[in-house]
């Protein structure tokens, strides 16, 4: 840690760096200034001082990942970035203590997210990191566990006796800092996995992009694996692969939804239509009284179909993602909208129609389309009391509006 970008984050790792960390009021960037003046007069070096005042902001933006846990733990801004949000971890972890595996290592692990989570279902966690400074903050992270081992080393060159199975969160970004969706182009790659496969059951974090045939099938080491995607809030956050006693029997691909506190799990057992690459495509049809949209883990999944065959319903368009039915259902895996009128896309008679409506609120949503969004809220140039959601995408093959009201 003795590059000076890090020697603040060095003197903030010690337990008079923390002590000051903790004395500090709630983050409030009006106030920063004046607050680093102060701690400066009382003697505390401006190298302490700026770390303190970056970790109390970044503890301040953690919490929509870690909630009320942010405040007793550190970050790297590109770790924070990169951590997994608590609840997805909690998932993950969950996934372990039922499959009775005993030690886990988490290899690539970051600022600790995910062995927070699993350490704190009681599980014993060797928790490793080639990154000096992200190691250090992983310890003090997972110093209330007396169960975790933090090292740093490459994962690739640990030893994993007495573990029993393994979390692995590969680095996805190239070498100029562009995102990798290929698993088996990320560090390390897909194929260390598999090698880990054959002594235990594995875990690995990838890409929500990720392609499905690379999915290991039922013949690679650990298979037959399931891949499920996750989404939070309707922002789709992984990928995860699965082996041996972490993947469901008979489950290849599945979907978590959360929201708030719910969650819902939809998987390829719902979808008789067989998904990406096989099976019989779902019907298409005329638009129908409501419109739904899959929440995007759901479309990543390829199941689409599980929401045709729970709406007994049809799309759109055969390659949009858009469900449409004659009867309203709650599902939680889709948004739901009631239609109330089907109009060919112009902007003229679009911008005349939501003026009739006296339409001055839009909320715009599109699949299938080029239009800009902003763009077109700017020309349509909407004054009224009203508000209304307006689709654009394919019907059967025609650009098209759907004037909407959300469920």
């Amino acid at each position: 840690m003795a590059d000076p970008e890090t020697a603040g984050l060095a003197a903030l790792l010690t337990p008079a760096g923390l002590a000051l960390l903790d004395t500090l009021p709630p983050y409030e960037e009006a106030a920063v200034m004046a607050l680093g003046e102060r701690l400066r007069a009382q003697g505390h070096e401006p190298a302490l001082v700026a770390a303190a005042l970056t970790q109390s902001r970044l503890r301040a933006r953690a919490q929509t990942k870690f909630g009320p846990f942010a405040a007793d733990m550190v970050f790297t801004a590109a770790g924070l970035e990169q951590a997994t949000r608590l609840p997805v971890a909690a998932r993950h972890a969950r996934r372990f203590a039922g499959a009775d595996v005993g030690r886990v290592a988490d290899l690539g692990c970051g600022i600790g997210g995910d062995a927070l989570a699993v350490a704190g279902l009681g599980l014993g966690v060797l928790a490793v990191d080639r990154d000096e400074a992200t190691a250090a903050v992983a310890s003090v992270n997972l110093r209330r566990f007396p169960g975790v081992d933090v090292r740093c080393e490459d994962v690739t060159a640990t030893e994993l006796a007495g573990v029993g199975a393994v979390w692995l969160d590969p680095a996805r970004r190239d070498e100029r800092g562009r995102r990798v969706l290929d698993p088996r182009r990320a560090s390390p790659p897909l194929s260390f996995a598999l090698e880990l496969a054959r002594e235990r059951p594995v875990g690995v974090k990838t890409a929500p992009g990720v392609d499905h045939d690379l999915v290991p099938g039922s013949g690679a080491p650990g298979g037959p694996w399931e891949c499920q995607w996750t989404s939070v809030d309707g922002d789709v956050v992984e990928a995860a692969l699965w082996s041996g006693a972490l993947a469901r029997d008979g489950v290849r691909r599945s979907a978590v939804v959360l929201r708030g506190e719910a969650a819902a799990v939809v998987d390829d057992a719902a979808d008789p239509f067989g998904g990406p690459g096989g099976g019989e495509r779902p019907p298409v049809g005329e638009v129908g009284a409501y419109l739904y949209e899959p929440d995007g883990a759901v479309v990543r999944a390829g199941l689409v179909g599980a929401v045709v065959a729970a709406l007994d319903g049809r799309l759109v368009d055969p390659s949009i993602a858009y469900v449409t039915a004659d009867r309203h259902v709650e599902l939680p895996w889709a948004s739901a909208y009631a239609v109330e009128e089907v109009l060919p896309f112009g902007l003229k008679p679009l911008r005349a129609r939501l003026r009739e409506r006296g339409v001055g609120r839009l909320t715009i949503k599109k699949r299938g389309t080029a239009v800009e969004p902003d763009e077109l809220r700017r020309r349509l140039r909407l004054e009224g009391p009203e508000e209304a959601v307006l689709v654009l995408t394919r019907v059967a093959g025609r650009q098209s509006a759907l004037v909407c009201r959300a469920l």
